[in-house]
């Protein structure tokens, strides 16, 4: 694992984030894949972004999303023992996106709030 040496504090503008330091190993990557992966894969609709959607009731195609596919009361809490990553084969994964060509990897895990990063260097 290894991090950019680059200090702040930074100003809101770009002149300031261009003093950033680049590490040479990103700069040269080139392709890098970006993995959103959590509960939110369990009913497979919309994106890592479906419970605020249904909480609230704030897109009404997720409201309706529920009722027509799980029972009355059914939660986005609910979804979160149905998250058991059976068929997860890291072996797999390393092995696809090795052949795509990518050098970077960023997985983020999501457990509701919560978010776990994990950068690999392929």
């Amino acid at each position: 694992f290894r991090t950019s040496d680059s200090s702040g504090p930074y100003k809101p503008d770009w002149q300031s984030l261009d003093t950033r330091l680049i590490p040479k190993w990103y700069d040269e990557a080139k392709i890098g894949i970006f993995l959103h992966w959590g509960v939110f894969s369990v009913p497979s609709f919309r994106s890592e972004w479906f419970w605020w959607d249904l909480d609230g009731a704030r897109d009404p195609s997720c409201v309706e999303f529920m009722k027509d596919n799980y029972r009355p009361g059914f939660t986005y809490q609910d979804f979160a023992p149905m998250f058991t990553t059976e068929f997860f084969d890291p072996n797999q994964w390393a092995e696809i996106f090795t052949k795509s060509g990518a050098r970077l990897l960023f997985i983020f895990v999501l457990f509701f709030v919560s978010v776990v990063v994990s950068l690999f260097l392929l």
